[in-house]
């Protein structure tokens, strides 16, 4: 079966939950979280929630767990919390929560951060997606550009055929 033939099958829409990581922002300075929102209700895609979490392990993932366990939220969208400085720790927080990974999107996405926007300091991105029991989890930097250039060229263009493929498993 073609891309195009499970895309055809995908959802028309994808009820998605959105998490900023920072210790700065607020929901009226959460720009990257507005930019995420925006993208998706542009699509077609439903909106459970946004909120803000400090960048702590212990409560992204709580926040990972929670949306994992609510039957509502197909898709958690993360941003922020991906650099390499010590406070960053998103990455360490979604990765063991993952059942399944999903390399390619981080691989594509320093990738075209490399070839669009800032060259060489693509290799300071971690961010990563995957699975968690039936939920899509995509964790960006949270610049605005890199959400952007995520929500355009990877997760919008995408999300519905990963939900596709999730529930392909559970019929």
């Amino acid at each position: 079966m073609s891309v195009e033939e499970h895309k055809s099958q995908a959802p028309d829409s994808v009820t998605c939950r959105i998490l900023t990581v920072s210790d700065t922002r607020t929901m009226e300075t959460d720009k990257s979280g507005k930019l995420m929102k925006e993208f998706l209700e542009n699509a077609g895609h439903k909106i459970a929630g946004h909120e803000i979490v400090k960048d702590s392990f212990t409560e992204i993932q709580a926040r990972i767990r929670e949306a994992s366990e609510d039957k509502e939220t197909e898709a958690l969208l993360i941003n922020g919390g991906t650099g390499i400085t010590f406070r960053d720790t998103t990455y360490e927080a979604v990765v063991p929560m993952l059942d399944k990974e999903l390399p390619g999107f981080g691989e594509i996405f320093r990738y075209l951060s490399y070839e669009k926007d800032i060259g060489s300091a693509a290799i300071l991105s971690r961010a990563v997606a995957g699975v968690r029991g039936s939920t899509a989890v995509f964790s960006t930097p949270g610049s605005s550009g890199a959400v952007k250039l995520a929500m355009n060229e990877l997760i919008v263009p995408e999300l519905a055929h990963v939900m596709r493929e999730i529930y392909k498993d559970q019929k």
